[in-house]
């Protein structure tokens, strides 16, 4: 018994039920939103993109996020050791193992990213962008910062350092209390750019882009990419909102939670479009601009701004700090399966994980013209960041959100499930809708979509 009342001091649980809604809106809402959904809401044609990506959000991502929680707060438990408890003895365990595996990949890459945010609050903060830029030459700087190797895996370690320290301290003391004060912050900034980038002369193009569907653009990979944007983005199938639900008590509303969460998630990501798209067309922007985009249109709107220097740099160390509460959510679900399953302690199953990810995320810093085998590998086309993004930030997530809608719906059972549900008094009254969800639309959808891309060859 005093080992168990040990581990689950360090393992924590939520403060607040205002605490948890903003940890996991916190863990959903990140570069995820801000950084990914403009490229490839962009490179996707833009308006029709949305709406697919809307639609699967509310069909596929919502309720793959209310069976993950389920399994969590059923077990208390990591996603390894959730589906061992759940169903002893059998494959299922995998499932978990590709999530754990999963989380790290992403860390490895998204931390990478996440330091160009710090990069670019100090490159703000000091004056590099307080004058009017064009896109051109704001492209060429940050093609500069980013094919910097020194600095890029600088800022690589700097970041997992930060997130390492967190996730060590807990889950109330640490995540809870930062998501609470920054995510509310970060929503109002975004407003404020946004306000500021539909007056810009030339953004009514922009708009029409990014809300005026235009069906003849939708291919058979849109749907595919809108799939793996919305799982990507809400942090499913790697087992992230499993170990978030483990924290969680009975007396939580499980669907009403996972609701909130996705609303806010997707408000954040069709905001940061407003911020993007009309900006773009003023600049004479390609709307494709690719993973670099948030970083090469944002400073052409800082220099025409009043405060632009101020607001530039509180929207960048946001949104690090933003990209900060999903890094732990990443390092957690790798970290509560070390102290559950092995009994490490908690300071040192972050160190090592911490670690692994900073040391598989140095080819993925150096894959942006550092070193040009890995900025276009042979055979692939692509960088290693971007063969990271697709490996790890799509195909994983589809397949682990496929096995957990498929595990719930037919191994664990939606009655199980359900009665975890509506435990303490809760009532869900949506239990019908959801079962069928997660039995058929979502495992056929996914399933489809994966067979679509095997056949064709295509990534997301």
């Amino acid at each position: 018994m005093e080992g168990r009342r040990v581990d689950k001091v360090e393992r924590g649980t939520w403060g607040s039920r205002v605490g948890f809604l903003m940890a996991a809106a916190g863990s959903a809402i990140g570069l995820g939103n801000i950084w990914r959904f403009p490229y490839v809401t962009g490179q996707n044609g833009g308006a029709a993109f949305v709406l697919i990506y809307v639609a699967f959000v509310v069909l596929i991502g919502i309720p793959v996020m209310i069976a993950e929680f389920t399994i969590g707060r059923s077990t208390q438990k990591n996603p390894i050791g959730a589906f061992e408890t759940l169903a002893p003895g059998s494959w299922w365990r995998w499932v978990g193992v590709l999530g754990v595996v999963t989380g790290i990949g992403i860390l490895s890459f998204y931390s990478v990213v996440a330091g160009w945010t710090v990069g670019y609050f100090f490159k703000t903060l000091t004056g590099a962008f307080s004058h009017e830029i064009a896109g051109e030459e704001s492209a060429r700087i940050f093609g500069q910062f980013i094919g910097n190797p020194g600095v890029s895996i600088a800022l690589l370690f700097a970041f997992i350092a930060i997130t390492m320290y967190v996730v060590a301290g807990g889950i109330a003391d640490g995540i809870e209390r930062w998501s609470k004060v920054l995510m509310p912050v970060l929503f109002g900034i975004l407003v404020l750019l946004a306000v500021y980038a539909l007056t810009l002369e030339g953004a009514s193009k922009g708009l029409e882009f990014y809300l005026k569907p235009d069906l003849s653009k939708v291919r058979a990979g849109t749907f595919a990419k809108a799939l793996g944007q919305a799982l990507f983005s809400l942090s499913l199938g790697m087992g992230t909102m499993i170990t978030y639900g483990s924290y969680l008590s009975k007396k939580e509303n499980l669907a009403v939670s996972a609701g909130y969460v996705a609303l806010f998630d997707t408000v954040i990501a069709l905001l940061a479009g407003l911020v993007i798209f009309p900006t773009l067309f003023a600049m004479g922007l390609n709307p494709a601009g690719g993973a670099g985009l948030v970083f090469v249109v944002l400073p052409t709107i800082f220099g025409k701004m009043p405060l632009g220097t101020v607001f530039g740099s509180l929207f960048f160390l946001l949104l690090a700090l933003a990209a900060l509460t999903s890094t732990i959510s990443l390092l957690e679900v790798p970290v509560a399966y070390l102290v559950d399953e092995k009994r490490w302690p908690r300071r040192r199953a972050v160190l090592s994980m911490g670690t692994l990810a900073f040391v598989l995320g140095i080819p993925s810093a150096l894959s942006q013209g550092a070193v040009s085998v890995l900025s276009a590998l042979p055979r692939i086309g692509m960088g290693f960041l971007d063969l990271m993004n697709a490996l790890f930030g799509n195909y994983s997530l589809s397949v682990g959100s496929l096995l957990i809608a498929i595990f719930v719906g037919y191994r664990w059972g939606v009655r199980n499930a359900v009665r975890e549900i509506e435990q303490d008094g809760t009532r869900f009254a949506l239990a019908a809708h959801w079962a069928f969800l997660v039995r058929f639309i979502c495992p056929v959808a996914v399933a489809v979509i994966l067979g679509y891309i095997l056949l064709t060859g295509q990534y997301f």
